[in-house]
């Protein structure tokens, strides 16, 4: 199986995925109990800034390793999936 670049760092990545998946069941909550809907928007607001503080983190680490280290024949197209993938990440919002 191939290393990934975020390997290293897997542990601190599951544990900040378990918490915005603890945020989103809080949201959940919130729509159950009728919070108000500012509130409940502010929640996922911060929800979808720790995921893009998760996806950024993981741009990082796959530039540094699966692109930098590419072979030279394999470097453009890791550059290529690299950037479409920041461009879908980008139309999102």
């Amino acid at each position: 199986m191939a290393e990934r670049g975020y390997s290293a760092t897997k542990e601190q990545l599951n544990q900040r995925l378990a918490r915005i998946e603890g945020q989103v069941r809080g949201v959940s909550r919130m729509v159950e109990d009728d919070r108000y809907c500012i509130d409940v928007l502010t929640q996922i607001s911060a929800i979808q800034a720790a995921l893009d503080k998760v996806a950024l983190g993981l741009i990082d680490d796959h530039a540094r390793h699966c692109v930098m280290g590419a072979d030279e024949a394999d470097e453009a197209d890791k550059t290529d999936e690299l950037m479409a993938a920041v461009g879908r990440l980008m139309r999102r919002s």
